[in-house]
Order: C-alpha cells, then sequence, then structure tokens
C-alpha cells in the first residue's frame, strides 16, 4: 500500500506532513510518497532527523497557496504538489492521495485528473461528526454550494456505501438535513430530494433538523455543501468557544482548581472524541479514486489518520462499490448488500 501525501500544502509548511508520514509508515506498515519540492523536503527531512525507507519523495517544483484560485491549478500549476501527487493515483503509482492544502485545489486536480464516477454529477466531500451514540457522517460540507434535488440522492447513495465501510453497518440510517422533521419542511430542492430519497432503496429515516446531527439519529446526513460547510464552521466554534469557557471557569476559582485532578481524565476523553485530528480528513466521494482533504492546520497526528483512513478506504475499495451503487440506482435496481 502506497499513499502519496501532497508534503507543501499545510499552513505550517511540511514539518508536520513528514512527521504525520514516519508515523503512519511505522504504525500502519504503509509506504508514503512526499510529494513538493526535493530540496525543501529532503532539508526538512534532516533537520527533524527523519529517516525511513518506506518514505520517499517525489519531486514537485510548484506550490498551491491557500488564497490562490482553484481554476489557477488546471491553468497554471500543473507541477504542484497537488496535482502531481493526484497524478500519482491516475496512474496506478499510488491508492490514494492526502493533502492538507487547498481544499479547492484539491478538488480540481481530482475532478481532471481523476474524473468523475459514471453517473455521478458533482463528487461530494464527506466529514465525519462526533454523536451521542459514536460517529455520522455530513455531505456534502464544502463542495458544492449550489445542488438539486437529483445531487442530494446521489450524496445519500455515496454516503451510504461510505457509511458501510466506517461503521461496518449493513444498512447505515440515512437522514436529509432540513428545517423540521415532516415531510412538507424545507425549500424546494430539500423537498424534492426528500421524494427521491424516500423512494430508494436506501434506509432513508426522512427529515433530520440541526440539533438532531450530533444525537447519533442518522448515521449518515444529507445536505448542500452551503449548509454542510455553514454547519460544520459552527460547530467546530461552538467545541472550541466551550472548550475556552469551561478551563476559564475552572481556572477562575480555587475549587475548580482543586477539583480538577479529578475530572481531568473525562476532559481529555471529550476533548478527543470532538478533536479534528482524530478524524484526519475527509474523503471527496464520487471521484475515480481516493482523495483525502485534511484541515490547513494539521498536525503530524491528523496527517497519520488521514493516511490511516486513505489506506482503510483503499482497502475497502470503498470507491468501486460507490461506482456500482450509483450504476444501480441508474439502472433501476436496487442497490447490492455489501458484506461489513
Amino acid at each position: 500500500m502506497k499513499i502519496a501525501l501532497d508534503a507543501m500544502g499545510g499552513d505550517h509548511g511540511p514539518a508536520p506532513c513528514i512527521e504525520g508520514a514516519l508515523q503512519a509508515a511505522k504504525e500502519l506498515d504503509v509506504d508514503v510518497v512526499l510529494v513538493g519540492d526535493e530540496v525543501t523536503l529532503k532539508q526538512e527531512c534532516a533537520r527533524l532527523g527523519l529517516a525511513d525507507a518506506r518514505l520517499t519523495i517525489r519531486h514537485a517544483p510548484q506550490v498551491v497557496e491557500m488564497h490562490e484560485s482553484p481554476a489557477t491549478v488546471a491553468r497554471k500549476k500543473r507541477d504542484s504538489s497537488i496535482w502531481i501527487a493526484t497524478e500519482l493515483v491516475k496512474s496506478g503509482e499510488a491508492s490514494a492521495i492526502v493533502s492538507p492544502g487547498n481544499t479547492g485545489a484539491s478538488m480540481v486536480a481530482s475532478f481532471f485528473v481523476l474524473g468523475l464516477t459514471k453517473g455521478v454529477e458533482r463528487p461530494a466531500i464527506a466529514t465525519s461528526l462526533p454523536t451521542l451514540t459514536g460517529e455520522a457522517i455530513m455531505l456534502d460540507v464544502g463542495a458544492n454550494v449550489d445542488c438539486t434535488a437529483k445531487h442530494l440522492e446521489q450524496f445519500g447513495l455515496m454516503g451510504n456505501e461510505y457509511g458501510k465501510h466506517l461503521f461496518r453497518k449493513p444498512n447505515p440510517r440515512v437522514g436529509l438535513l432540513s428545517i423540521g422533521e415532516e415531510d412538507s419542511k424545507g425549500n424546494e430542492v430539500t423537498k424534492e430530494a426528500f421524494k427521491l430519497l424516500k423512494a430508494s432503496a436506501l434506509n432513508f429515516i426522512g427529515n433530520v433538523e440541526g440539533r438532531d446531527v450530533y444525537s447519533g439519529t442518522a448515521d449518515v446526513v444529507v445536505c448542500d455543501g452551503f449548509i454542510g460547510n455553514v454547519a460544520l464552521k459552527i460547530s467546530e466554534g461552538v467545541a472550541d468557544t466551550i472548550k475556552k469557557l469551561l478551563l476559564k471557569e475552572i481556572s477562575s476559582s480555587w475549587l475548580g482548581r482543586l477539583a480538577y485532578p479529578l475530572i481531568a481524565t473525562p476532559l481529555l476523553n471529550l476533548k478527543r472524541r470532538i478533536d479534528y485530528a482524530e478524524f484526519g480528513g475527509a474523503p471527496l466521494l464520487g471521484v475515480n479514486g481516493i482523495t483525502i482533504i485534511c484541515h490547513g492546520r494539521s498536525s503530524a497526528k491528523a496527517i497519520k489518520n488521514a493516511i490511516k483512513r486513505a489506506k482503510g478506504m483503499a482497502e475497502g475499495r470503498v470507491h468501486e462499490l460507490i461506482q456500482r451503487d450509483i450504476e444501480d440506482s441508474l439502472s433501476g435496481t436496487p442497490p447490492v448488500e455489501s458484506p461489513s
């Protein structure tokens, strides 16, 4: 198993990528191709004192900055680390790509180099969220600002197959994010999507409201990229605010400081449940290959876990199973149940 890593795209330079790649190589038994400027990567490896035969370097002279337009990648930066890393997947030299770089650039590179899965009109970013009962998937969270009902139905099909792989459930519960549980609630797009999802062979449980996303009511939550991205960013902000308020309350009184040793372990467990680094990255579903998109500020731990997710999806052939489900949907036959 070989994973291509865009080692130049993160907010903190190549160091976290290299450290995360080394952790993955040791713990997950994978080879990692560090894609980026060869001189820079060799110097950084030397500075960190890291060396492992399972880490190799593929030279890419260009870098896509966070502020650059995604369209720039296809027009002017086909020698960038994200483009060349994606080409490694296309050629079969790597089983998946992981990138903490420009999200739009990752999507553009995957779209042009890997291509869309047959029958898929739009790819979708599927992120993992902690819930009271474990974990849930939300998609799309940023790839598509405007969607049709048909797009949302396809997101449900793709999320269903990813959910089977991630949760080891043969029939994940799929919900449609809306402003009310009733069938009649929502805008025209969500109302039409409700009908399509209800008529599908999915385990569709109906509409779910925003307050239900983290309750564990649904395993897969379907929405357009605008709503999904806003919901995700608000959730991250709320989690960070609660953490800071809690620490402020603890440190502001002698009683809180006295009690801290007793509650330190539960607080640490909570931090792990909501820490994005534990999930690693979010897959871009609907392309002919495996692309994992990470936070720009990803730590070494997040990079390692993103590589772990990429490895698991490659071993589970998730992108191939999504292709099968989409084809079955287009032909009108029920999706085949995958072995867990």
